[in-house]
């Protein structure tokens, strides 16, 4: 269709009319995510449950960290072979391989115990893949969402309904079978998640996935930093023209790097790892555990997912014209999360504090989202997405690591205490900084409507 046609449509549609979010390209792949999360959301009680008996905390704790090290060290390269040969054709090999992994295991866990190498090679391989399939989430929310808020508020109530039922699930299904059938369903949730990923058809023509001028030399002045997803409908058609691979590593700094609201996140981020996300979830179960005991912790994050599955559904409707601002003042509510736990709150205001918590971590992430996938030229935003990734699990993954050392000069409360306090500064860090408090809203694409965006 030529330009003048394809404006044609939107002559007949009310000035207000909004396009549909449930096409084909967007429903397929919220099932392809819808049950990918869910095999996610059933692995770590899966592991603990299936290896801790074989293995103890220590082989438990080895297998996810050989995992959460595998994906650190290659997410980069995840990027950056996104950008290259496309964000969908890189999910769905990604898929295929945790296919593999998944079968394996579950093989062999019907055969009887696995050894501990066949574990740890198969946690290494698919922390591969997750690696090579998570930089090609935000690009691919714009091709196949016209409003990707909406897109991506949809996906964390997915997400988060997906950690309410996942971990009841794989304890009930190997409490009445067996570990085997936990990691039969999760290869099945990949297959299934690899087939629609497969089926989506992305228009060929505009994208910037085909090395177009969109990259970083675009960020002469920070003049990316108001980029929309104009042009992104191709970014998957074809491959990128391959060059060296230290060059689209470099590339995809600049492109990060020019953006001082991104980076300023990810810095807070990181310390946000470091001293609350990392932290909390050892320190919360052992001490909710102990005061009020196991089943009012498994109550709490029950609570923590419904606070979640709330914040999504806020984020559908409420479209601020700030949104990392109005995510900054949803987080501040995060604190009283580690700050009930920390002070030995009752049941009533622990279940409070993380349905809050919950909510307001819920509403930033879509904020966070659709501010990265809506201010990044799509040629780059797969590199750019692997960055803030890989700053993001970094600190986390180093704060569970010093939780433990750090128990042993600091009680647990006084640590937790601390997780607040850092929490509220890092608001006032976000909000105090003006490229993130004055980052705006970007408008639709020009001429996006339902006729013109339909597959």
């Amino acid at each position: 269709m030529t330009a003048a046609q394809t404006q044609l449509p939107r002559q007949n549609l009310p000035p207000t009319a909004r396009p549909p979010l449930w096409d084909r390209r967007f429903t397929l792949y919220f099932t392809a995510r819808a049950v990918s999360l869910l095999g996610d959301a059933m692995m770590p009680v899966a592991a603990a449950l299936a290896v801790g008996p074989l293995y103890g905390i220590s082989g438990v704790g080895f297998v996810l960290g050989v995992w959460t090290g595998t994906f650190v060290l290659l997410v980069l390269f995840g990027g950056v072979l996104a950008d290259r040969f496309g964000a969908r054709r890189m999910m769905v090999g990604a898929d295929l391989v945790r296919v593999l992994t998944q079968g394996v295991l579950a093989v062999a866990f019907f055969a009887g115990p696995p050894p501990f190498w066949l574990l740890v090679a198969m946690a290494a391989l698919a922390g591969a893949a997750v690696a090579m399939f998570l930089p090609g989430v935000n690009g691919m929310v714009p091709l196949v969402a016209h409003e990707p808020q909406r897109a991506n508020a949809t996906l964390k109530v997915a997400d988060a309904l997906a950690h309410l039922i996942g971990p009841a699930l794989a304890g009930l299904l190997i409490a009445l079978t067996s570990a085997g059938t936990v990691y039969a369903i999760d290869a099945g949730t990949f297959l299934l998640s690899a087939v629609c990923l497969a089926l989506i058809r992305l228009a060929p023509g505009a994208g910037g996935g085909a090395g177009g001028d969109t990259g970083a030399g675009d960020t002469a002045g920070g003049a990316t930093e108001g980029r929309t997803t104009e042009g992104r409908t191709g970014a998957d058609s074809a491959a990128r023209p391959g060059g060296s691979l230290r060059r689209d590593l470099r590339q995809g700094w600049q492109e990060f790097r020019a953006r001082t609201w991104m980076w300023a996140v990810i810095l807070i981020w990181v310390v946000y790892g470091v001293l609350v996300f990392g932290p909390l979830v050892p320190l919360g179960s052992t001490l909710v555990g102990d005061r009020l005991g196991p089943n009012a912790y498994g109550l709490a994050v029950s609570f923590l997912g419904a606070g979640t599955v709330l914040g999504g559904l806020l984020a559908l409707r409420v479209r601020p014209a700030r949104p990392l601002a109005a995510g900054t003042v949803a987080m501040a509510l995060y604190t009283v999360l580690p700050l009930c736990v920390a002070l030995g709150g009752d049941l009533p205001m622990l279940l409070t504090g993380h349905a809050l918590g919950g909510a307001a971590l819920a509403f930033w992430s879509v904020m966070w989202a659709t501010s990265v996938q809506t201010h990044t030229p799509p040629a780059v935003l797969n590199r750019v997405s692997a960055y803030e990734l890989a700053g993001s699990v970094s600190g986390i993954a180093l704060g569970q690591i010093l939780v433990g050392p750090a128990t042993a000069l600091i009680s647990p409360e006084s640590l937790l205490l601390l997780s607040a306090a850092t929490c509220l500064a890092g608001c006032a860090a976000l909000f105090a900084t003006p490229a993130i408090r004055t980052l705006r809203r970007a408008a639709p694409p020009a001429g996006t409507t339902p006729e013109n965006a339909r597959p």
